[in-house]
């Protein structure tokens, strides 16, 4: 039955609560949009719920006015209206109507809970920010109304989407407001709300509160990208529509169903690009791109295959979501190719299924109304990164440090710390307390001795985690020593470090390098105390040093290896109770990898050494030990000279995934390219590159940087690929 007769009877009600009688009219052309819009997907008995809560909450919040002068009630009928527009169930709808009046009325939680049911008093809560007068200070305030938040959120996500639709209504009205409140809202939003979007993957959200938030902080640079955008759009938007005409063509003759559409970069993401990768916005190669949808995730690589034969991609620019999908549950293929007149062209192919989680996340279960369920779907993903974070705050002994922590977290790739000041350090992961000496400056690092990390006293090759206060402990006295370039990450680090040692070649790195060098010796059951002279002479010309300081030095210095040094030393001792360079004792005490290894030990890329074959080694002072194949044909020459190398035995227990490059000729059809990443995806292997270049009308060759375990992991996926009539010829690289 017709809603309206009862919307006008409450609005009749409704309009006691006024004495001009204005207000309710507006009310209810606002009330009549909401439940036209509601009535596309709820039931009456819901919207007449939904209508309760509207009377409820205007009377509650009768005779308050927004900073605009319009009724508040028009805030929350908006932010329910943004949740309409997802499809929102009713008991989130009436939750969003309702969501200020525990915080800005008499209101209490328990009427609310018994006028509305416990449900939605519980999202109201979750939403209700901490009383300033229960804090210490503002600042305490907030931080305590995010933990609030998030612990509500853990328990049901609907309290999140509730203030992300709360947070988009207040940025697009903030006009009203002085321009320091403005920026204060516009600086949160843009370091917390805005990630929090991003991170539980309601991309449309995101880029909102993104541009919103921009254009409050930094007008002239919005403006600017904006009106270059604008002006340029005409041009870009023809390559693009000729490239979805021809594309649209060529699936079509394939027999491939795809929604092939053009797409605007938001505002703030072209700004952000131009930042990290330091380009000017005519740099920028993908400020409008393409999107392709298809039915499923075979026909993502099988589109992925019919355009790379069209356009040729860029072979750095390719991006596999798919397979390794980002940590909100995102999934798309990601390539940039040449398009008409040599411009590159950025396109991503997904799935339906994964179109809805791209665009929605975890709003897609009732956008779509359909479970979401699998290790990739939006509302496990959010659930786990919500319940990991929360047990990771537990100790947290302020709320001030948990907003921070929230901060560093919502930035998963990379590492955020506190300077004593409260400004942020971006690191990359791993970072230790010295990295970050070195980040505030180079003095400080140089004389560093150790680190404050909230306020416990840490080594300094103590790792960072999101969220740490680090204060860093100097002393004049101190100086970089050679040990620090085992645990410094940074490219800045290691090179001041660097930099320092070789200026200070002192007796300091040579007695290092001497007890590190006894040390190794005694792990191999050498116990003289003096090396033999004529053993030190015959070990410095087979490693082409002039002195035996400067070899202690380099083994102090990180250039050689004390474990590599002491067996070579062993191969070419004369004292018999050590045996001679040809024993086979020392055959088997070989340098041995276990596959943990990290610092100047190094894969090399010619030949993909795995666990299972014959391994040899050589030295470099840029990179340290370098493992071929024992087969590999750049070592060729260097098996001619044995001193130039060392034989390497793998651990009977190697751990960990090692490269391997894969070369297929295959047959031209499509699905070519997905039915063989579903072959390597079988056995349990991520690709990390993938290259395609076609050959001739008949066949391709596919080049395949592929993560295995050993010899016999890679036999598998090699033995099954054989058997693939598509594939014409198989070898490894």
């Amino acid at each position: 039955m017709s809603k309206l007769p009862l919307i006008k009877r409450l609005n009749q009600r409704l309009s006691s609560y006024y004495s001009d009688g204005v207000a309710s009219t507006d009310h209810a052309g606002l009330v009549s949009e909401l439940t036209d819009q509601l009535r596309s997907y709820l039931d009456d008995e819901s919207i007449d719920d939904i209508y309760e809560a509207y009377l409820y909450g205007a009377e509650a919040h009768k005779g308050q006015k927004r900073q605009s002068g319009e009724d508040y009630i028009y805030h929350p009928l908006a932010v329910a209206k943004i949740l309409g527009d997802l499809r929102m169930d009713s008991r989130t709808i009436i939750a969003a109507i309702l969501h200020d009046v525990v915080e800005d009325t008499d209101i209490t939680l328990a009427q609310l809970a018994d006028q509305f049911g416990g449900d939605v008093a519980v999202l109201v809560d979750g939403v209700s920010k901490v009383s300033q007068l229960e804090q210490e200070s503002k600042e305490h305030a907030e931080a305590a109304s995010f933990h609030k938040m998030l612990m509500a959120m853990a328990k049901d996500i609907r309290v999140i989407i509730i203030k992300l639709s709360d947070r988009l209504h207040n940025m697009n009205t903030l006009s009203s407001l002085k321009k320091e409140k403005r920026r204060r809202i516009s600086k949160q939003t843009l370091e917390i709300y805005a990630p929090i979007a991003n991170r539980l993957g309601i991309r449309e959200f995101a880029q909102n509160l993104e541009d919103l938030s921009f254009e409050v902080l930094y007008p002239k640079r919005f403006r600017a990208i904006k009106e270059s955008v604008e002006a340029n759009r005409q041009g870009k938007e023809s390559i693009i529509e000729d490239v979805c005409s021809l594309l649209r063509s060529k699936f079509t003759h394939f027999g491939l169903g795809a929604e092939i559409q053009g797409r605007n970069k938001s505002i703030y993401s072209i700004y952000r690009k131009m930042q990290r990768k330091k380009l000017s916005l005519k740099d920028v190669p993908d400020i409008r791109a393409i999107r392709i949808i298809v039915e499923s995730r075979h026909h993502c690589y099988q589109a992925l295959g019919i355009l790379h034969q069209i356009y040729k991609p860029r072979p750095s620019a390719f991006k596999d979501y798919i397979a390794l999908p980002k940590v909100n549950g995102y999934q798309s293929l990601h390539t940039i190719v040449v398009g008409p007149f040599g411009q590159p062209v950025e396109i991503q192919i997904r799935s339906q299924s994964m179109h809805r989680t791209a665009e929605m996340g975890v709003a897609s279960h009732w956008f779509y109304k359909t479970e979401t369920t699998g290790e990739h779907a939006p509302q496990q993903l959010a659930q786990q990164w919500l319940t990991s974070f929360l047990e990771a705050q537990e100790q947290s002994p302020t709320s001030g440090e948990f907003l921070e922590h929230l901060k560093a977290d919502l930035f998963p790739d990379e590492v955020f710390v506190f300077t004593p000041k409260g400004d942020i350090k971006r690191l990359p992961r791993g970072s230790t307390a010295l990295d970050f000496a070195y980040s505030v400056h180079s003095d400080i690092g140089d004389h560093c001795i150790g680190a404050r990390i909230d306020q416990i006293t840490v080594p300094l090759h103590e790792q960072l985690s999101n969220g740490d206060h680090v204060e860093i402990i100097t002393s004049n006295s101190a100086r970089p020593t050679p040990s620090w370039l085992n645990y410094a990450v940074t490219s800045k680090a290691r090179a001041k470090i660097r930099y320092y040692l070789n200026q200070q070649k002192t007796k300091e790195s040579i007695s290092l390098g001497r007890r590190l060098l006894r040390q190794a010796l005694g792990k191999l059951g050498y116990r003289r105390i003096r090396i033999p002279t004529g053993d030190k002479n015959t070990l410095l010309k087979q490693l082409q040093v002039s002195e035996w300081d400067e070899l202690l030095g380099d083994i102090g210095f990180g250039k050689r290896l004390a474990a590599l040094v002491a067996k070579q030393l062993l191969a070419v001792t004369t004292l018999p109770e050590m045996g001679g360079s040809h024993s086979e004792e020392h055959k088997s005490t070989a340098l041995t990898i276990e596959g943990t290894e990290r610092l100047l030990v190094t894969y090399a890329n010619c030949c993909h050494p795995i666990p299972g074959d014959e391994i040899i080694g050589t030295t470099t002072k840029e990179r340290g030990i370098v493992i071929h194949r024992a087969r590999c044909n750049n070592c060729k020459n260097l098996l001619k000279h044995p001193d130039n190398y060392f034989h390497l035995n793998w651990s009977d227990s190697v751990a960990g995934k090692f490269q391997v490059l894969l070369k297929l000729d295959t047959l031209n059809q499509p699905g070519v390219l997905a039915k063989i990443s579903n072959i390597i995806a079988e056995y349990g292997s991520n690709i990390n590159n993938l290259s395609v270049d076609s050959k001739h009308n008949h066949t391709s060759t596919m080049s395949f940087i592929i993560e295995v375990t050993d010899r016999v992991n890679l036999a598998n996926i090699m033995r099954r690929l054989h058997g693939e009539e598509v594939v014409v010829k198989l070898s490894r690289g």
